[in-house]
């Protein structure tokens, strides 16, 4: 029956004529970006595919790609999951119960977004290194000039492959899936290494930004833990001062490097058109960086609230237009704006001296050319000035920075970029994984606000009102859905699957049963299906007052008939149950 009924799911982004066909196109174009950025490194025509191998580049390659995907979904369930109290997801998700145990005591979620913050472009830049070419001129695949220098040339095929595959796919089920997306040590080796990158302080000047920022604001820098004192407080200036020399000799070495054209820059572009294009980008990131946070932050205010500049009541106006989904629409296109960025500017910065054979950058030792020519000094400057330093100046002057002129500009193509449909696969590709990790809404778990706040556990609205990070914070408290067709064909999805796991468990115990060895052992076996039983019936139960409940909110009065037939489904698939477990005499049970 529910194989039958499978065709009848809608998913948001996937259900109309022109959704699918938007998909199909993008799922083609992010197909041949792959295949043909896998043909790059096989010519061993990128720079770790040249200086190790081109397998090495390709394994490389992925395997970062794959992580990407939880650095961003696990950013998504890290800063959604604070208002839920943890007790209600102790038993059902033991590993995610422990990792926001350890990500939301005291500060540590903002240490984790930094260290993360990090890791993001560190990641690009180092894909970057696996999959860009060295010479874009060269043959790959036998494919046209002009076809090479669109998607390899240009980037476009490492951008369309890095953010559809590991970033928008895994933003989508994170969103809504926030349990079940972090419940995985790949999560847990995830967290600790981003709070050990900011461990390290090599980020902690953006903590002296943050203050500067906020002292100019006239606000106070709010914090879950008691002021530093004693040899925390002289550990923490220390690595804020460690991170500002880093700082410094991370800009004088790439502005060294490109001075003396030894970066990965293209062949004939002149080192100060580099210099200016490295400054630039980073202020299109920063730019980019920033308006996110500047939205999200007057998403929360009231139009009284939003100032008197035309171009900001303007821009908001945009933004909120069309029932909100403005918001989204634009963090989709600027994703994919970002990620272009990224590669460019790793291109532009990724020192490139041959070790050995030139002079190493400031007469470093090889090994700390080595470090170099990885992109390190690139992925801290773009870091910290261009990422961390705008989000938290548009935190503290949100309605300032929608005030520029530039910012409706990036708007509006952020907008035009996600209405081509480009990225339309990352819808398709989401419903794909949530089949295959068996992803269920959060609220199947822990139930919507609502039901926790009857229940005594009422959600802390408020917890993260001073998180100042973050490049996919979540907009809607976990369970709390805009109630929608496609929405409810979801959440009677959960409850199927979780229907079918409950009755694989009845069929194993029911082979159990027949070759039991003992009474007792028979017994045992008995009286776990009756446990199965039992949440056969539960699970019908809570599915019929939820989607009578969900109904009555759509206000979906006159659709009587589809309820009816979604109840008579339930019976005909506990009917079908009962038939399986009747020689066991327990089908009264039902």
């Amino acid at each position: 029956m529910s194989g039958d009924n499978e065709t009848q799911h809608h998913y948001h982004g996937v259900n109309s004529g022109l959704d699918k066909i938007k998909i199909a196109i993008s799922l083609f174009l992010v197909t041949f970006s792959v295949v043909i950025v896998l043909g790059l490194i096989s010519t061993g025509n990128t720079q770790f595919a040249r200086d190790i191998h081109p397998v090495a580049a390709g394994v490389i390659l992925w395997t970062l790609i794959i992580w990407m995907s939880m650095v961003e979904g696990g950013q998504c369930s890290m800063v959604g999951l604070p208002p839920i109290d943890r007790e209600l997801y102790r038993e059902s998700h033991p590993i995610t119960y422990k990792i926001a145990g350890w990500g939301h005591k005291g500060d540590n979620l903002d240490r984790y977004l930094m260290g993360r913050q990090f890791m993001v472009i560190f990641i690009n830049f180092t894909i970057g290194l696996c999959g860009a070419p060295i010479d874009g001129s060269l043959p790959v695949l036998g494919l046209p000039p002009w076809i090479i220098t669109i998607f390899c040339g240009s980037g476009i095929a490492m951008v369309l492959q890095n953010v559809i595959i590991g970033q928008l796919t895994s933003q989508v089920n994170a969103s809504h899936c926030m349990l079940d997306y972090i419940n995985t040590h790949f999560m847990t080796f995830t967290y600790f290494f981003a709070a050990g990158i900011e461990v390290t302080g090599v980020m902690h000047v953006s903590y002296l930004i943050r203050f500067m920022a906020y002292w100019a604001a006239g606000k106070p820098v709010e914090s879950n833990e008691p002021p530093k004192s004693g040899f925390t407080l002289i550990f923490f200036w220390g690595r804020v001062l460690f991170s500002t020399a880093v700082l410094g000799f991370a800009i004088a070495v790439t502005c060294d490097a490109l001075f003396r054209g030894k970066t990965s820059l293209w062949d004939g572009v002149p080192s100060i058109v580099g210099l200016v294009l490295f400054f630039v980008l980073m202020s299109a990131i920063g730019l980019l960086e920033g308006m996110q946070i500047a939205f999200f932050t007057v998403s929360h205010l009231p139009k009284s609230e939003r100032g008197e500049s035309s171009m900001a009541l303007k821009t908001c106006d945009c933004l909120f237009r069309n029932g909100g989904k403005n918001l989204p629409g634009f963090m989709c296109g600027r994703q994919m704006t970002v990620t272009l960025c990224f590669f460019v500017i790793a291109r532009v910065t990724t020192i490139n001296v041959a070790i050995g054979e030139e002079p190493n950058i400031f007469g470093v030792s090889d090994w700390v050319q080595a470090m170099f020519n990885l992109g390190f000094m690139g992925a801290i400057t773009t870091t910290i000035l261009g990422s961390i330093a705008w989000q938290l100046v548009a935190s503290s002057f949100p309605v300032a920075f929608l005030s520029n002129p530039i910012v409706y500009i990036f708007l509006q193509a952020a907008l035009f970029l996600e209405a081509t449909g480009i990225c339309s696969a990352a819808w398709f590709l989401a419903v794909l994984q949530r089949k295959a990790m068996k992803y269920e809404l959060d609220e199947i778990y822990v139930g919507t606000p609502e039901e926790r706040a009857a229940k005594g556990y009422a959600d802390d609205e408020n917890v993260n009102d001073h998180l100042d990070l973050g490049t996919n914070i979540v907009q809607h408290a976990v369970g709390r859905h805009t109630i929608t067709r496609e929405y409810m064909d979801l959440v009677q999805e959960s409850f199927a699957n979780q229907r079918e796991k409950v009755m694989d468990n009845i069929t194993e115990l029911r082979k159990h049963i027949k070759s039991a060895e003992s009474e007792e052992e028979k017994a045992i076996f008995e009286a776990a299906m009756k446990l199965e039983i039992s949440a056969l019936k539960s699970v019908n139960s809570r599915q019929s007052e939820s989607m009578r409940d969900l109904g009555a909110m759509l206000g979906d009065d006159d659709d009587s008939e589809a309820n009816d037939l979604d109840l008579e489904e339930q019976q005909v698939t506990v009917a079908t149950a009962a038939v399986q477990i009747k020689s066991l005499g327990s089908d009264d049970d039902f």
